[in-house]
């Protein structure tokens, strides 16, 4: 059974969710195969589908790849932010908080979470040309993105996150992923939602990121 979304609510609320993730319900296999099968109707460069998803349920295996997202967080959240960064989380107050409380509370309940799916492609992009990298995101990130899509449809909560990037390797080893052919692209956590009903996010306004015929410097100024 899917939930009762138009098309618009389902794009608009599909949110990142990490405190309200039910930690306590498995996962049917079933349904995460229901949530691929859509993933895999997303265009894709050249039809050439080199997306895969390594699901992860099992609890010794969970256990395994909750640690490497631990020990991976630290360094993967250090990266540096520009002025213009900060502002744009910042626009609206207390968003960036809310954001990291999110965060803290997903660490400390990471080994709980009932599922981990690693979406990877085939053909690692390492040092390659910007239209290389294109090409390859290209073809994996649609298909995410539906998957996450489906995913809300059913109930279930999904965080695009990064983690796994300073720890890919490792995290491959561990997951059997022949590291040289495949990249892992992200490391999301799965499972129910604490109730359905999301809203839509308050973001920087569009006239900060639409230009029209050519580019536009925005003069919009961030709220305080």
């Amino acid at each position: 059974m899917t939930l009762d979304l138009t098309p618009d609510q389902l794009l608009s609320t599909t949110r990142a969710v990490r405190k309200r993730l039910d930690l306590d319900r498995p996962v049917p296999h079933s349904l995460i195969e229901e949530c691929v099968d859509l993933a895999t109707q997303a265009p894709t460069g050249r039809n050439r589908q080199r997306w895969h998803f390594v699901v992860v349920t099992e609890p010794a295996q969970r256990r395994a790849v909750a640690d490497i997202f631990l020990r991976a967080l630290p360094l993967a959240t250090g990266q540096p932010l520009t002025e213009r960064d900060v502002s744009r989380m910042n626009h609206h107050s207390g968003s960036t908080e809310r954001v990291f409380e999110g965060l803290r509370h997903l660490a400390a309940n990471i080994h709980r979470v009932p599922a981990f799916v690693i979406p990877g492609v085939e053909g690692r992009t390492d040092h390659a040309p910007a239209a290389v990298q294109a090409g390859a995101w290209g073809s994996i990130l649609p298909a995410v993105w539906s998957f996450m899509l489906a995913a809300r449809a059913r109930g279930l909560g999904t965080v695009w996150t990064t983690a796994q990037g300073p720890l890919e390797r490792e995290l491959a080893e561990v997951l059997g992923v022949p590291y040289d052919d495949i990249m892992l692209a992200a490391f999301i956590p799965l499972a129910y939602t604490i109730g359905t009903d999301f809203k839509p996010a308050r973001r920087i306004p569009r006239e900060q990121v639409l230009h029209w015929d050519q580019w536009k410097q925005s003069t919009a100024e961030p709220s305080q």
